[in-house]
């Protein structure tokens, strides 16, 4: 141990054997330092780094609350929403768009037997028919109807909901798609100077109250409330008013063009023809479930 007062090295001892200083403390002090020297410090704990949503689960989070916010918006203030809807809504537009037709094959695929029904019973209320029934037959027939009602006929006749709704669901879409084409050329026809996303927007905006009505037949589709046919008839027919608020939405960028009566009068012709062709898919739909309902043993053995 070298002496800290004159470097003499001792090779033991509690004093140097040169100059006398105590050896002692030099040791506890060089131990103690060495300690300190070589404690090992404590390490850092890592910051807890929360994991980050998927990129696209916020992106989706993000659409839905701005199409809730504008469909919300486009209840209770239709005209100036839709006066106010530019090309930045055109996402939700498309969306309004996409709920409208896909609503209507998903409501018939749930509530065709309410409706099969109600065109039975007013079958039986016609004077011809009514006149002719013993109140035996019309008691038959109202156990008739409750033993329909009790029965999930769907999976007798497998009727296939991806088939139905999605190819018609496709359908009323592209039908959709024509008559808001053929309201955008009508517009511009008449001088309005308009791109086709601004004006696809403003069409989708004055479309959310009849969708908000197909989406309430819906419910009450599910619900097994024959009621819903009523809603589902509003929607439809509302088609027929969305056309000409968003012509008149509009102001002519010039004098002359096609007058709006005239132009609302021409779509009117298409959408008569888009709905006789949509009609005309339900109907075969719906003559497939009747071939499949005459040609099932489970249900001829249920009645």
């Amino acid at each position: 141990m070298n002496c800290s007062n004159c470097g003499h090295f001792n090779d033991g001892g509690k004093f140097c054997v040169k100059c006398g200083h105590k050896l002692q403390e030099e040791a506890a002090v060089s131990q103690t330092a060495a300690t300190s020297e070589y404690q090992p410090q404590p390490q850092p704990q890592a910051a807890y780094a929360p994991q980050q949503p998927n990129q696209r689960v916020r992106q989706a989070k993000k659409v839905s609350k701005s199409f809730f916010s504008y469909f919300a918006e486009g209840i209770k203030n239709p005209t100036a929403t839709a006066q106010a809807a530019g090309e930045s809504q055109f996402v939700n537009a498309l969306i309004t768009v996409i709920l409208y037709a896909l609503s209507i094959p998903v409501m018939l695929y749930v509530g065709w037997k309410l409706l099969l029904i109600q065109f039975v019973r007013s079958m039986f209320k016609l004077p011809i028919i009514s006149e002719e029934l013993a109140p035996s037959d019309m008691e038959d027939f109202n156990t008739g109807v409750d033993l329909i009602k009790a029965t999930d006929i769907n999976s007798i006749i497998h009727f296939n909901f991806t088939d139905f709704v999605f190819k018609q669901g496709i359908f009323i879409f592209i039908g959709l798609a024509i008559i808001i084409g053929a309201t955008y050329v009508a517009a511009k026809f008449g001088k309005v100077d308009v791109s086709f996303k601004e004006f696809f927007s403003r069409f989708g905006t004055f479309l959310i109250i009849p969708t908000a009505l197909l989406l309430i037949g819906l419910v009450l589709a599910f619900l097994h409330v024959e009621y819903f046919s009523y809603f589902m008839n509003f929607g439809l027919l509302s088609i027929f008013l969305v056309v000409p608020f968003t012509i008149a939405s509009f102001k002519q960028s010039g004098t002359g063009g096609l007058d709006r009566i005239y132009s609302t009068l021409i779509v009117y012709v298409v959408i008569t023809i888009v709905l006789t062709f949509i009609a005309n898919g339900l109907g075969e739909e719906a003559k497939t479930i009747i071939t499949r309902m005459g040609n099932s043993t489970e249900l001829n053995d249920l009645f």
